[in-house]
């Protein structure tokens, strides 16, 4: 007849929803599409649904879960993006399975029956990339650094541990950290940071951006500044979007 049931509706009537929440820092980064893709794509085999929300850098993600799982009744949570920071204690508190995909390694005192993760040492990825674009014979390299007390500290940190191996000099006038005004993520940031950078006049022969998004907005900077690349300025970004194939 036509009927299609009304999930709001009879989740009121269920003691918990069929629901899973997908709970996001930094979504403006397209390295997120694929994955949330996929996780809905899962949940839909399965007969869940997806909550999908977006957390602000600033907030806590922990306590954001925990008016979710009231207001939504969850079956469970997946934490994207950001750093983990989060107490034993505190994640006892979340009354449902819950899954970490976020950056840093999860400390050895909170405990394994707790909680779920899966992770990039960021900081040794990091690290890598710069030790490519120094075996390219570079030694004056810019970075573009976004969220500085989160997951772009860990690669900020690569960034230092590559130049100190090789005996460089970490130059604080080469590191440029992304305007808080804007989308830590965007391309916009990228943009507008990497003329910050260039408007310095410090020298440099390569740039490193933390997320290829920022490395695409950096392109445009460079571009418009008479640079190119990789002539003039090699550029290396992370993350490994498909965009960044066709920039």
């Amino acid at each position: 007849y036509g009927y299609i049931p009304n999930n709001s509706g009879r989740n009121l009537k269920r003691s918990d929803a069929k629901a899973i929440a997908v709970l996001i820092k930094g979504i403006a980064n397209p390295f997120f599409t694929s994955m949330i893709k996929v996780i809905e794509q899962e949940c839909k085999r399965k007969h869940y649904a997806m909550e999908l929300s977006h957390i602000e850098a600033d907030e806590d993600e922990v306590d954001v879960a925990q008016k979710v799982v009231k207001e939504k009744r969850l079956r469970g949570i997946i934490f994207l993006g950001g750093l983990f920071s989060h107490s034993d204690e505190k994640l006892k508190k979340l009354s449902v399975p819950f899954v970490f995909s976020t950056a840093g390694s999860i400390p050895e005192n909170i405990s394994r029956n707790v909680y779920s993760s899966i992770s990039v040492d960021d900081r040794r990825e990091s690290a890598k990339i710069v030790d490519y674009l120094i075996s390219l014979g570079h030694t004056r390299i810019a970075i573009l650094v976004a969220e500085a007390q989160s997951i772009g500290l860990l690669r900020l940190e690569g960034y230092c541990d590559a130049l100190r191996a090789h005996g460089l000099e970490v130059n604080p006038k080469l590191i440029c950290e992304t305007k808080d005004e804007l989308n830590h993520f965007s391309m916009e940031n990228g943009y507008q940071s990497t003329k910050k950078l260039l408007e310095c006049g410090e020298a440099f022969t390569a740039l490193y951006a933390v997320a290829d998004a920022l490395a695409i907005g950096a392109l445009r900077a460079l571009y418009e500044a008479g640079l190119r690349v990789p002539d003039d300025i090699s550029l290396a970004g992370y993350d490994g979007i498909d965009m960044a194939n066709y920039t």
